[in-house]
């Protein structure tokens, strides 16, 4: 049997996977499935998934975990959800793995899509209903802490139906999820993190329609719509630790104040496309993205406000607002020039509107701020010669911030009280390129390089909400100009016999990038020159029909100008950038009915140029067997299979502030965790 190329929609000329003049991966369902049989953080199936991406927080927040050292674009079926004008850094969870088909990865900064993916693109590709009569699955696991405790287990339910009639054709799906405590190595409560959020004593639900319609061989409809929501359970408070000493925070029971934290998710997609339009190929796509991020609460030094309570007894809480609506239009055509070139062109529109609430006193943090965006874009793919592929192309981003005059919150001034900041409508413009190529040396070999520009904003919100000096205009912040990120690589692609190996390297510079520092335990954004560079290398050996073993390795170094002088000077901390890692993988389908997967990561040591931060390394191992019985498949899978002692990469390499602040957020990574899964399909 013959299988069709894979091609990859996150291109948007849906250029075949292996073609490609930049790094990119497709994460299939089986791995998906494999990973989850494991684990059910998002964090952790990337990092294990994409050797680049940071170490998992295990918490609500992705604080920390970066792509190739700056920020990854979120998509759902090509809609955004990151949230980059008050970045909340929740877009970790916006879907559940059970409703995704695939992941799409561009690795390195892309203005494909538009603003956000200065470190890449991940895009969630949700399931396709199936041909045929009507199908259903049901699926259930079971998620227990290896030393058995009854506040640990963790429960999940996911049932879907989907199928065609006539020329239409539908899928719903819905799944529960609710996770108990997590537990150490040492069977000691893990710290809950209250004030950014978590996902330990949580509830999750999702719920996924798509539908249909053909109008006729070429043209077809599909709408989409995905409403995810995590909220925690609210039965546990922070015991801070020492971070100085290594010892980390736990958990005890209790009644925290103000509401739990969450994630709400509204994605919405109404899409049309033209196989054969005149001999192009169009589409059109409508969206819209509805999120709340509630964070905990706390008497926290920025909230305090001496006309409503005083200082040092005020207890708040932010919840971030942002409402996006947008359009894509892709056209391309092929076979142009007899077969030597392939043309896409179209015109993205975004409007994004986001604010931050101090809910409990009814306060505007960060005020609402109005994001339009224009690009009009072209992309060549040009078949120059029988082994040599270019590519290249230009996207023009027009965009203006709008935000009226406001007033901010007392603690921002010094004596406190606020400063009135006068509105504005600052515009900007940016012409962004990309070039590549792709050199099929051999039958078994390719070369490839690419420049590509990515295009982001800073942390609008952030910056806005911290603004400390009287007078400010809007029209002329310098901190509000957009990040434009250049990314250079070159790579080699073999696939010989049995063998298969892609290795690149890349650098990633910004001349006013934004890199995120903690004052005060508050991180505010400084705009610096950053440059990044680091090495990606995947390979695999397929040993025979049964077994295959597969190697990674990712290394990102990263430094920024701290003094203003043109060179950067200061190496990037933990937050800002992963550590070096090295990887194995053994998959064995041992007869058709059983396999399993081994899998290791092994975080190399860092030293950091601030003292408090230092990153010791740590490896784990994960393993997971299957089973295919007469009436479904039997899962179980071990997380931390060696039940290894270690606080996370964030808690080492980017835990930083005043040392109150510290010890709250000092965390140990989850131990020894099994989970028993069953899915049935008929």
């Amino acid at each position: 049997m013959e299988l069709k190329a894979v091609t990859v929609s996150a291109t948007r000329g849906g250029t075949e996977a292996g073609k490609t003049p930049q790094k990119i991966t497709v994460i299939s369902r089986e791995q998906i499935e494999q990973q989850l049989a494991i684990t059910s953080d998002h964090g952790a199936v990337l990092s294990n998934l994409i050797p680049s991406y940071s170490p998992s927080r295990q918490k609500m927040s992705s604080a920390g975990e970066s792509f190739r050292g700056r920020s990854a674009l979120i998509l759902i079926d090509g809609v955004p959800q990151s949230t980059p004008l008050r970045d909340s850094q929740r877009d970790g969870y916006v879907i559940d793995l059970s409703m995704v088909e695939r992941i799409e990865v561009i690795h390195g900064a892309s203005a494909e899509h538009g603003l956000g993916a200065t470190g890449g693109i991940i895009n969630y590709v949700t399931r396709r209903p199936t041909g045929g009569a009507l199908r259903q699955h049901a699926g259930i696991s079971l998620t227990a802490p290896g030393d058995y405790e009854s506040e640990g287990l963790g429960y999940k339910l996911d049932y879907r139906v989907e199928g065609t009639q006539g020329s239409f054709d539908y899928l719903a799906s819905a799944s529960w999820n609710t996770q108990g405590m997590f537990y150490d190595a040492n069977g000691d409560l893990i710290g809950v993190d209250d004030t950014q959020g978590d996902v330990m004593d949580s509830t999750a639900q999702d719920v996924l329609l798509k539908l249909g319609y053909w109008l006729d061989d070429n043209q077809n409809i599909n709408l989409m719509i995905n409403h995810y929501q995590v909220e925690g359970e609210h039965d546990y408070v922070n015991v801070p630790g020492d971070a100085n000493a290594g010892i980390p925070a736990t958990s005890r029971k209790g009644d925290p104040q103000g509401k739990a934290p969450q994630n709400e998710v509204l994605a919405s997609s109404l899409s049309y496309k033209h196989a054969d339009l005149y001999g192009n190929e169009l589409g059109l796509q409508l969206y819209s993205q509805r999120f709340r991020g509630r964070f905990g609460g706390g008497i926290n030094a920025a909230f305090q406000d001496s006309s409503i309570a005083p200082v040092g007894t005020l207890f708040d809480q932010s919840q971030n607002e942002s409402d996006k609506y947008g359009a894509k239009l892709t056209l391309s055509r092929d076979g142009l020039l007899d077969n030597h070139l392939k043309l896409v062109g179209g015109l993205d529109i975004l409007q994004d509107t986001t604010s931050q609430q101090l809910i409990l006193t009814d306060r505007e943090w960060v005020p609402e701020t109005v994001f339009r965006n224009y690009a009009p874009f072209l992309q060549a793919e040009i078949r120059a010669l029988d082994q040599l592929t270019l590519f290249a192309g230009v996207r023009h981003e027009l965009a203006d911030l709008e935000v009226d005059s406001f007033h901010t919150i007392a603690s921002t001034s010094q004596p406190p009280g606020g400063v009135a900041v006068e509105g504005g409508n600052p515009s900007f413009e940016e012409t962004l390129y990309n070039i590549g190529a792709v050199w099929q040396v051999s039958s078994w070999a390719q070369l490839f390089t690419n420049y590509s520009e990515g295009f982001g904003m800073p942390d609008v919100g952030r910056v806005l909400r911290g603004i400390g000096t009287p007078g400010t205009r809007v029209d002329d912040f310098l901190d509000l100009q957009p990040v434009v990120t250049e990314n250079k690589e070159v790579g080699l692609r073999l696939n010989h016999g049995p063998f298969d190996a892609e290795i690149s390297y890349y650098e990633s510079d910004a001349d006013l990038g934004s890199r995120l520092d903690s004052v005060g335990g508050v991180y505010q954004v400084r705009r610096e020159r950053t440059e990044i560079d680091g090495i990606e290398f995947t390979g695999g050996w397929q040993v025979n029909d049964a077994h295959r073993l597969k190697l990674s390795y990712a290394q990102v170094n990263g430094r920024s100008d701290t003094n203003g002088d043109g060179k950067v000077d200061t190496d990037l901390n933990g937050a800002n950038i992963s550590p070096d890692r090295y990887g194995i993988s053994w998959q064995a389908n041992w007869t058709d009915k059983l396999h399993s997967l081994l899998q290791a990561n092994h975080y190399a040591s860092r030293d950091f140029d601030q003292p408090e931060l230092e990153f010791d390394g740590y490896t784990l191992v994960d393993a997971s067997i299957g089973y295919r019985t007469p009436v479904g498949d039997v899962s179980l899978g071990v997380e931390n299979l060696l039940n290894r002692d270690y606080l996370t990469y964030y808690s080492q390499a980017a835990n930083t502030g005043s040392d109150q602040t510290r010890n709250g957020r000092v965390f140990n990574g989850r131990g020894r965790t099994l989970t028993l899964g069953y899915q049935v399909s008929f």
